[in-house]
């Protein structure tokens, strides 16, 4: 992988022009490829998701006021109003989505467009995560609420296939670790463990709501042999990542971009700390958001963003998109963010894209044949013509 950092003065002048436009031709050309290269998203948030023309009808069915009427305007909005450089401020915009997002048919439309969005996006597999506490305001039970969400997808990835694009979605079932509604909501997980629901998470304000306020429920889905992910190390540090580990047992970390405080480098190099060590020698996935972290201020910028050291220091990190509307991005723009400010390679894509599906919570059959008959082929090709890494 190319370092991120900027060549000397003295560096740039001994760079023949030629190797210059050479390195910058090579840098399109695999941008130009990104799009149609087989993606897999598992922290995607299906309310941070919406089409701003979306929200806008669906508001004004409902009488709900918005910030602006215009789809592009309003979507402008949301990403200015995200990016204050603060969590709490950043969840703030989910009350706009939220209010759209409380009756059956609602639900079926917003879950149908996400899938078609990640489909168009080259997005195979995604796991697409919601907390079905957030939508009982007009009278719907949690399982109505589940129910109209997996009648979405299930439009979504049938629309999907017959223009030509193959996609599967796993639901994960959030509890939000603010309402300590934990136990009812792993509860609602794991009866739908036959019914699309794939993992649980904990989300909201980080800070001040570790994931031990949750340990029941942890044990429980724990003892169901049933995976979770954990909101941890974006707005609160390495203390919060090592009870998502140690308490939740969680089998990935959402985020854990601040786990680089636990990695500090001298004239011998980088060293890490005991926590770093226990994730890194355990592959315990990091599902880094580049865009996001750097919105909340987790991250100074995506050429600076940890997730390139990380990857390099041999940790499991994936990339995502956290919640499309708020960030204006896509997975996407996301690699190509990467490979612009940060310098990765076609390899560098690959080995990403794999690492996502080896640590989903698909059963490791299903796993391997994603990898196996999809993305590894994919990029075989893509290597085998001039886009070489």
């Amino acid at each position: 992988m190319t370092s991120p950092s900027e060549p000397s003065a003295a560096a740039t002048a001994d760079v023949p022009a030629s190797s210059e436009s050479s390195e910058a031709d090579a840098t399109a050309a695999l941008v130009a490829l990104i799009p149609s290269l087989p993606k897999v998203v598992l922290h995607d948030h299906l309310d941070g998701g919406l089409r701003p023309a979306t929200i806008i009808e669906l508001a004004a069915e409902i009488g709900y006021e918005l910030p602006a009427t215009d789809p592009d305007e309003l979507g402008r909005w949301f990403v200015e109003a995200a990016s204050s450089g603060t969590l709490e401020r950043y969840l703030e915009t989910f009350d706009h989505t939220v209010a759209v997002m409380q009756t059956e048919e609602g639900l079926r439309r917003v879950a149908r467009e996400s899938v078609l969005d990640l489909a168009a996006d080259g997005v195979v597999y995604a796991e697409q995560r919601y907390a079905p506490e957030q939508h009982l305001s007009k009278g719907l039970s949690l399982q109505q609420v589940v129910d109209a969400v997996q009648a979405g997808f299930a439009e979504g990835i049938a629309e999907a296939a017959t223009q030509g694009r193959s996609i599967r979605i796993g639901t994960l079932i959030t509890a939000m670790r603010h309402a300590d509604r934990g136990d009812e909501i792993a509860a609602l997980a794991l009866e739908n463990r036959d019914n699309g629901v794939v993992g649980f998470d904990i989300a909201g304000a980080e800070a001040g709501f570790p994931p031990s306020r949750q340990a029941s429920a942890f044990a429980t889905l724990a003892n169901a042999d049933f995976p979770a992910t954990v909101h941890a190390g974006e707005a609160a540090g390495v203390e919060s990542i090592a009870e998502a580990v140690h308490v939740a047992h969680a089998c990935r970390i959402g985020h854990g971009v601040r786990l680089i405080e636990d990695v500090t480098a001298d004239e011998l190099g980088d060293k890490l700390g005991t926590l770093a060590h226990w994730v890194r020698d355990r592959r315990i996935p990091l599902e880094l958001c580049p865009s996001s972290n750097v919105q909340t201020g987790a991250a100074e910028s995506v050429a600076a963003h940890p997730v390139t050291r990380l990857r390099n220091l041999g940790f499991a990190v994936t990339v995502n998109t956290d919640n499309r509307l708020q960030s204006g991005t896509s997975m996407t723009r996301e690699l190509t963010l990467l490979v612009e400010e940060a310098g990765w390679d076609l390899v560098d894509l690959r080995d990403v894209a794999v690492t996502a599906a080896a640590h989903s919570f698909l059963h490791h059959d299903e796993r391997s044949a994603l990898i196996d008959q999809v993305i590894r082929p994919a990029y075989m090709a893509a290597r085998g013509g001039r886009h070489r890494a």
